[in-house]
């Protein structure tokens, strides 16, 4: 199963969060030649788990990601971030920039990692979605059309729906478009690829944010937006 236990450990700043108990997991997700690492955190009585689809450049270390990781935690729902590149990988991207785009590629690694995950033994009978930011959006939306309704909600934060392309018309899973009110160019391309998702969607506006929501309260908003839609659809099937 390539995880190895770390016991249980309490999360977040908030008395809702800390109160939560998660069992841990340090994983390794075969993918191909290569293996991808990560962590998987499941509190009790889980409703689901979410995987996240990190954007460019980024990891599973994302500040951003860990946040919303947190409050879904703290809402009763599994997380699982890992590394959709290599550090080999990484480095080759830092100089070229072509894997960040590789949405294929990327959205591949998150099925692999879907199934993988769909066999721990803490996740057998679990719902599942996805959280994507940035490129990551795209790969997610990608993967839950490649997968149909083994997977039961999406939500993208700041993310290039668009990169998905023909894809868009095929996701079932019910999905968020998470965009910060300034960022513009963003949100027109979200409000395309909206149209273009067939089935239950929203787009939430956050007022005042920008491309990183680094505004005071705009992520905390996000995280709230994702967790009462992953709530509302990771349900007992």
């Amino acid at each position: 199963m390539n995880s190895q236990p770390r016991g249980s450990a309490g999360f977040g700043s908030t008395n809702q969060e800390s109160s939560v108990r998660c069992e841990l997991w340090e994983i390794q997700i075969p993918s191909g030649e290569v293996a991808l690492p990560g962590e998987l955190a499941i509190p009790e009585n889980a409703l689901g788990v979410v995987l996240f689809a990190h954007g460019s450049g980024s990891s599973r270390h994302s500040p951003r990601n860990q946040f919303v990781a947190r409050t879904l935690r703290g809402s009763g729902i599994g997380t699982l971030l890992f590394d959709l590149l290599t550090p080999g990988e990484e480095s080759e991207d830092a100089l070229s920039g072509h894997l960040r785009f590789n949405i294929g590629l990327l959205a591949q690694r998150l099925v692999t990692a879907t199934r993988w995950a769909a066999n721990h033994p803490q996740c057998l009978r679990s719902r599942w979605g996805y959280f994507g930011a940035s490129t990551g959006a795209a790969a997610a939306l990608v993967a839950a059309a490649s997968l149909g309704p083994g997977i039961d909600a999406v939500v993208s934060r700041g993310g290039r729906p668009d990169l998905a392309g023909d894809a868009l018309a095929r996701v079932e899973s019910p999905t968020l478009l998470i965009v910060g009110e300034g960022d513009e160019l963003v949100l027109r391309l979200n409000e395309q690829a909206y149209a273009q998702l067939p089935g239950k969607k929203n787009l939430a506006v956050v007022p005042g944010a920008t491309h990183l929501f680094e505004e005071p309260g705009t992520l905390e908003e996000v995280a709230r937006l994702a967790a009462q839609w992953f709530r509302r659809y990771l349900r007992p099937r």
